[in-house]
């Protein structure tokens, strides 16, 4: 249940600018595609895929941490950890299970006998794009579970990219074309309001005291 009075209380503080650009970006994002990261070594590639969530309209980042508890690099995500829901999980199977039970399509980004190109890839699809590490790709226990498989065409001598590169050009791709497909991608209004309230809360300083007035004073009411 979102706090609505909360929500409009701590709105009247930010300027109409703020306010506005807020329901702008939010008109624009979807749940639709989600990102899962698999266990990626090297922090840098984690969060400059989280950035390019952000710029894409990707709402939803999910982080395996099963071998590399690494937090996100802030300098490289230039704050848009604050605008992208990140979801951890202890383990691969944890994160597929998670997938599943919302209705996502695990979607594993590597070659394969079974694979399409992106112009090919059904946007209609509410699916779960996984990228694998720098290293190895995508664990075997993705590959075994995945509903399809995906890959960039690719026409020089070099066989693959680097995971950030990779991800940037999938969701420019996925999502341009998400919008202007007849599919329903944009967040529900009880979405929304959370995240109206999710962002006002971390663009506002001394939040908790700010909050602790607003309890306060509601309960002399």
């Amino acid at each position: 249940m979102i706090d609505t009075e909360l929500l409009y209380f701590l709105e009247s503080i930010l300027t109409e600018e703020r306010k506005a650009r807020f329901l702008q970006v939010l008109s624009r994002r979807t749940n639709h595609f989600t990102v899962a990261m698999e266990d990626i070594f090297q922090l840098h590639n984690t969060s400059a895929v989280m950035r390019s969530c952000e710029v894409f309209g990707i709402q939803q980042l999910n982080v395996v941490e099963e071998k590399y508890g690494k937090s996100i690099d802030k300098e490289i995500a230039m704050g848009a950890e604050k605008w992208v829901d990140i979801n951890r999980f202890a383990s691969i199977q944890d994160c597929i299970g998670n997938l599943k039970e919302k209705g996502y399509k695990i979607v594993a980004t590597t070659p394969h006998s079974e694979d399409c190109t992106l112009d090919e890839f059904d946007v209609s699809q509410k699916s779960a794009l996984f990228f694998g590490t720098e290293r190895n790709g995508l664990s075997q226990q993705v590959i075994d579970q995945a509903d399809g498989f995906l890959k960039i065409p690719m026409e020089g001598f070099t066989e693959s990219l680097n995971i950030s590169v990779s991800a940037a050009i999938i969701l420019q791709n996925l999502t341009s074309r998400l919008r202007n497909a007849d599919v329903d991608w944009k967040l529900s209004e009880t979405e929304i309001l959370e995240k109206r309230l999710d962002w006002a809360r971390k663009s506002i300083k001394d939040i908790e005291r700010i909050e602790s007035r607003f309890i306060e004073t509601k309960s002399q009411q």
